[in-house]
């Protein structure tokens, strides 16, 4: 296996720029998953990586060795795409090893290396069918075994998951981390859904409009986002942001809550003005439990049996989103005591920067 490094990779349809200079390093064996909405330019990028798409500047080095103009076939690297690409005509076992068959890999390689592929995606009872004879997961589980027998260096998934259903994305899911696990292989994974990515990856890569916003570990971007626009798109639901005035005061920053609640934040004793709080929905307490309690007038509730999740109206006229237990009960209409945390508390300047992150260690 091997690492991926890319250096100020920038790449550009005619005048129009999509990926604006790009620095990453992807470790050995570790599983990176590039996560944004639509059009940030994840698949693009994955796809310079592969070599689909060609570099308009900038350098990729593949285990040491400069790809940045090597052809697709000779990086080392297998894809394996939204759409499953299977044959038809062919069998399980035949499409796994069609690749190897145009490369002109012995029969006994072929069926050696198809034999253990099958094995690890629990393929064997299917090797003889064909792929309308499949549900939508064994496809994607195929296209992974053609993948897997060319033993590549790096594994590229470009959201291969999107046309399952819900139940097969929380399955396929738990396949591919276990197959990470087993083969120890270095992975770069595309997808707009950060549940995926929350679970999945060892490092997450959030990108929007070309550029990378942040880089780390699912819980280093869930508890310390660097700016709003990674704080919003990390967590399910996503994070509540209220405007705020901020002043200095003797123990931190002092600030205004709707219905005249004030609450005082540790740390960043220059962060005077407007201001842009944080504040997650499984980190507000539905019953007045906090540092400060602020009230609302719930105006949606839904029940989902594990969890409720209100949403809330404050006295400011503000929106915000609660998550309670599953056993809460109130309906639209009804008044909730919220309760607030400040080491739960987010907070952003004028310009969508952190100076404060939540520490619920402390």
């Amino acid at each position: 296996m091997a690492d991926v490094r890319l250096r100020d990779v920038k790449k550009q349809f005619g005048a129009v720029s999509v990926i604006k200079g790009v620095d990453l390093d992807v470790k050995d064996g570790e599983f990176c998953v590039f996560v944004g909405p639509s059009g940030c330019g994840k698949s693009t990028l994955l796809r310079m990586v592969a070599g689909l798409e060609e570099i308009s500047s900038g350098a990729l080095t593949i285990g040491g060795k400069d790809m940045t103009q090597v052809g697709p076939s000779d990086r080392g690297v297998a894809m394996v795409f939204q759409s499953y690409a299977l044959y038809p005509h062919m069998t399980v076992a035949e499409n796994i090893g069609f690749g190897l068959r145009m490369t002109g890999h012995p029969k006994e390689v072929i069926a050696e290396r198809t034999a253990m592929a099958a094995k690890m995606l629990q393929l064997e009872p299917l090797l003889d069918r064909k792929p309308g004879q499949l549900s939508g997961g064994q496809r994607q589980r195929v296209a992974i075994g053609r993948a897997i027998v060319r033993n590549p260096e790096v594994f590229l998934f470009d959201e291969p998951l999107s046309n399952l259903d819900a139940a097969l994305r929380v399955q396929m899911r738990g396949e591919l981390s276990k197959l990470h696990q087993d083969l120890k292989a270095t992975m770069i994974y595309v997808t707009h859904d950060q549940v995926e990515a929350m679970t999945m990856a060892d490092k997450i890569v959030v990108l929007s409009a070309g550029k990378i916003e942040q880089v780390g570990s699912p819980l280093e971007l869930y508890h310390r986002p660097t700016n709003i626009f990674v704080a919003g798109f990390i967590g399910s639901p996503k994070m509540n942001f209220l405007k705020v005035r901020a002043d200095a005061g003797e123990r931190g920053v002092e600030i205004a809550l709707p219905g005249r609640a004030a609450l005082t934040l540790d740390g960043a004793h220059n962060a005077i003005g407007d201001m842009t709080l944080g504040l997650r929905p499984e980190h507000i307490d539905a019953f007045g439990k906090g540092d400060v309690v602020v009230e609302g007038t719930v105006l949606l509730a839904e029940y989902l049996g594990s969890e409720t999740l209100f949403f809330v109206k404050l006295a400011d006229g503000s929106e915000i989103a609660v998550k309670a237990g599953g056993l809460a009960s109130e309906k639209p209409g009804d008044s909730l005591k919220l309760g607030i945390n400040a080491k739960a508390c987010h907070l952003f300047n004028k310009d969508g920067v952190a100076v404060i992150n939540g520490d619920l260690t402390r």
